[in-house]
């Protein structure tokens, strides 16, 4: 599972920089260590009183109604204790039967043809139903060597279903009817489903737990335009006298329920393969061109990984849907992987794809086929040794693909995700038996931190070790349910180490160290750092220090594991530069207290991304005051990583002349030549900051850059020197406008203020999909604070809080509020600057958008 509220910040805040505004935090969230007495309720795994073998469904679909005709047949056997009895789950359902299923002398079914059917022998069994679970009274007691097989008769009713969503996955109602009316000319009609976290049993009866595994079959019966996807191998397809078309899709190899899933819509498959497998790409007609470009690296990854990890893909096939209005980010069904339709871009909108967002759900989920789908986490509370994992992987392939430059600056963000959810929401234990609801598992602390701590195991001990590590895992835990402790055993019996200290305190445990560093020169020939420990956890820290002196670099392998200690080293002179935590993989906070002319050094010389950025940033604050850190700053204008150039360029305090003079040369060759456009865009924009027509040219020509970010970029500077001329050119621009590319066509737009283009940013927000909703709500709050129309204002307000309301999501009601609150006051302040019918005309705008941030904010209440 891929969160969607990883990508938002950065989806918006990309957007409302094209547009020159940001965005402020105002975080409601309990404050660390404050913890409901709820989450104090102890969440076992699940007790298995019988195991699931075999799962055949047959199932048919009522667009009107939304339900869902189904037909199961579960093969099952005890787990250890005889039984006579079974519970399954089934949430919503109106069930019809339930038999005991016989055919030929035995009890179990897999795989049976029609035939085998029609002539099996049912005897119905008795059963109690509370519209959550099916308790069935079996004919007999059953031992562990014996199976037997349930048929299931029953109506899925998701809309009906009384289920509840979450911040990670924001509805749980299992299966998913798209404008099934069609009514939307906007909009294809699909149905998809999303299981996780206990949410297939919505749609067909179960052991809905992660610690249970079946093959399964299932037989889907839809309208013959349609193309289908599930589980494994395409086996059948059968055409039916009544136009329909009934598909069967067979997956040999057991799974867990909440990876069963289904796509039924008018998709186009672009076809690929790895090593004789199918590998295919489920996109809307639309973007069938695009599809390579999307997803075209999905071949490589899977021999990468399957060599990195020494374990082949496992699985039959590999096939990815995007659908529309998905609930998350993106989900590993077995062999199905289904994301939202974010990811379905243009080549051209994918040139300013600068974090690689495309590139890291794709790894994501891919990875999960080893790590969730193969090995399968026993419980929520493991929920690490799905998501942690799959977080990883994207560190992995962006160092092989991208380069350990691109690698670090993703970690660096994850790191920094995880931080500020820490500080704001509170810390918790990677695996964590305690939590008020399994939703709440979904975190920045399964996801990001988890992440990086494997970085950190990584590191500590060697990959040679860590890679034979992970193969030993998997191929010992292959098909099962997992925990942490398996992780640490396979780690321990490679190493030949005890790994009890590191796993207690990272996945047991919770917080990061904050660290003082400071240092001493005073004594001759020894070069002395001193780290104190903040805070009352004391934390057990293995690491490097590189000491760079008399044109040497010597690596210091050092423990910190008290609360301050001094470590000495041998010099024959002051150092240039003492890089504590050298290799940059500590989750930590620090307080590094050493000069400006270190940082100098440090970019010339220590070779990490962080080290580079660490210096960036320090040269950055000083730039007008320090030569040496004006030269580092102008130097990092030409880094040899993209995601630095930028960081140096926007850092630039362009209105200082000693600036100006040195970075003007630079600026204008990347502006023009640099192969990536969000560097391009990066200096565009430094560059319309001094409002210099000699280079009215060089915007003019950049509008015909391939990248839309680029070219909303030039459309914003044209319009710092020419807001008339800038605003004639949106018109001409709109029309084929994409993606960033509509950010500087609102904020064109916004400076001009006028009712008449209003209707841009409406028809911007309905056409508008998934995510990139919010990003269209708030360049149309943008205009909306401009215009004084009552109508167009109140519609428009309300047009938007039915999108943020819809979308289920914390975090962006939080930010939408946060923007209306200052659109009221700026209403406010003009109504008692004017007089009569405007006056009034202001002052109901404004009491109407403070009732809809008040709407908002109940809305966020209610989840």
């Amino acid at each position: 599972m891929y969160l969607q509220t990883r990508k938002l910040p950065g989806l918006l805040l990309a957007s409302l920089a094209i547009m020159g505004l940001t965005l402020q935090a105002n975080a409601q969230s309990p404050a660390a260590g404050k913890e409901d007495p709820e989450m104090k309720i102890y969440r076992a795994t699940a007790t298995k009183i019988n195991d699931l073998i075999h799962t055949k469904l047959d199932v048919r679909f009522d667009y009107a109604k939304r339900y869902l005709y189904g037909k199961a047949w579960i093969s099952l056997k005890p787990h250890f204790y005889p039984t006579d009895s079974l519970t399954l789950d089934a949430k919503g359902m109106d069930v019809k039967s339930v038999s005991l299923v016989q055919t030929s002398g035995t009890s179990t079914i897999k795989f049976p043809s029609e035939a085998m059917l029609k002539a099996a022998r049912t005897t119905p069994l008795k059963f109690d139903y509370d519209d959550q679970q099916i308790r069935v009274q079996l004919n007999r007691t059953y031992k562990n060597n014996e199976s037997y097989t349930i048929y299931v008769e029953y109506t899925a009713k998701p809309d009906e279903a009384k289920v509840e969503g979450s911040a990670a996955i924001t509805e749980a109602k299992g299966l998913y009817f798209i404008n099934p009316d069609g009514k939307d000319p906007n909009k294809p009609i699909q149905i998809w489903t999303q299981g996780e976290t206990e949410s297939s049993s919505v749609w067909f009866p179960t052991i809905d737990r992660t610690n249970q595994k079946t093959t399964s079959e299932i037989s889907m019966t839809v309208e013959k335009k349609y193309v289908t996807l599930s589980n494994g191998k395409l086996v059948s397809q059968k055409p039916n006298a009544d136009g329909t078309r009934t598909d069967t899709w067979r997956m040999d190899l057991p799974h867990a329920p909440y990876l069963f899933m289904m796509a039924v819509g008018d998709f186009s498959i672009v076809k690929d393969s790895w090593r004789g497998k199918e590998v295919n790409y489920y996109v809307e007609k639309a973007y069938a061109p695009h599809a390579k470009a999307i997803f075209g690296n999905t071949p490589e990854m899977m021999t990468f990984f399957s060599k990195l990890l020494g374990y082949d893909y496992p699985w039959v096939k590999y096939s990815q849907v995007v659908v529309r209005d998905y609930v998350s980010g993106a989900m590993e069904n077995t062999t199905a992987t289904i994301h939202g339709d974010f990811l379905q871009k243009t080549d051209r909108e994918l040139l300013d794809d600068d974090d690689r967002l495309g590139e890291s759900v794709i790894a994501h989920e891919l990875f999960h086929h080893w790590f969730g789908d193969l090995a399968t986490a026993e419980s929520w509370s493991n929920l690490t040794m799905n998501e942690s994992f799959a977080d990883y992987s994207e560190y992995l392939w962006f160092e092989h693909k991208f380069g350990k430059d691109a690698a670090d600056e993703h970690s660096y963000s994850a790191m920094n995700n995880y931080m500020e959810s820490a500080e704001y929401q509170g810390d918790r234990h990677l695996v964590r038996f305690h939590y008020h609801n399994k939703e709440d598992m979904f975190d920045a602390v399964s996801y990001q931190k988890g992440g990086r701590i494997l970085h950190m195991l990584r590191n500590y001990l060697g990959d040679d070790a860590f890679f034979k590590g992970l193969n030993l895992y998997l191929r010992e835990n292959a098909f099962k349910a997992t925990e942490a402790h398996q992780l640490r055993l396979a780690m321990e019996d490679v190493s030949g180490q005890d790994l009890n200290w590191f796993f207690n305190q990272w996945y047991f445990g919770e917080g990061y160290p904050t660290l003082d560093i400071s240092y001493d020169y005073n004594e001759t020939g020894k070069a002395k750092v001193i780290i104190e420990q903040k805070g009352d956890k004391i934390f057990d820290l293995p690491f490097a220090i590189d000491v760079y002196a008399g044109g040497k670099k010597e690596r210091h392998k050092v423990r910190l594991s008290e609360k301050k200690a001094t470590f000495s080293f041998p010099v024959s002179g002051k150092p240039d530069f003492v890089n504590v935590d050298a290799d940059k993989v500590l989750i930590v906070k620090k307080t590094d207290r050493r000069d400006l002319n270190t940082y100098v050094f440090q970019y010339k010389n220590a070779p990490n991304y962080l080290d580079r950025r660490e210096a960036i940033e320090a040269c950055t604050k000083q730039q007008t005051s320090n030569a040496g850190a004006r030269e580092t700053l102008i130097a990092a204008l030409k880094d040899k990583y993209e995601g630095l150039r930028v960081l140096a360029i926007s850092g630039l305090k362009i209105e200082s002349n000693d600036i100006k003079t040195a970075a003007l040369p630079v600026l204008k060759e990347l502006a023009t030549k640099d192969a990536f456009a969000p560097v391009r865009a990066a200096a565009l924009k430094q560059l319309g900051k001094l409002k210099d027509p000699q280079y009215m040219q060089l915007f003019e020509a950049a509008l015909k850059d391939r990248s839309y970010m680029v070219e909303g970029t030039a459309l914003n500077a044209i319009a710092e020197l020419d807001v008339k001329k800038a605003y004639q050119l949106a018109k001409i621009m709109e029309k084929d406008a994409k993606g960033l590319l509509n950010s500087g066509i609102a904020s064109v737009y916004a400076k001009n203020g006028d009712v008449s283009d209003v209707p841009f940013f409406a028809a911007k927000l309905k056409e508008s999909t998934g995510q990139e909703k919010i990003g269209a709500a708030i360049m149309y709050l943008n205009i909306l604070a401009m215009v004084d129309d009552t109508p167009t204002v109140n519609k428009g307000i309300d047009e938007v809080v039915d999108v943020v309301t819809g979308f289920n999501n914390n975090w962006v009601n939080d930010y939408i509020v946060n923007l209306l609150g200052p659109i009221a006051k700026k209403k406010q302040e003009k109504a008692a600057a004017s007089s009569g019918e405007l006056r009034n005309a202001l002052n109901s705008q404004a009491d109407h958008i403070l009732k809809a941030a008040a709407k908002i904010k109940e809305n966020s209440k209610d989840e």
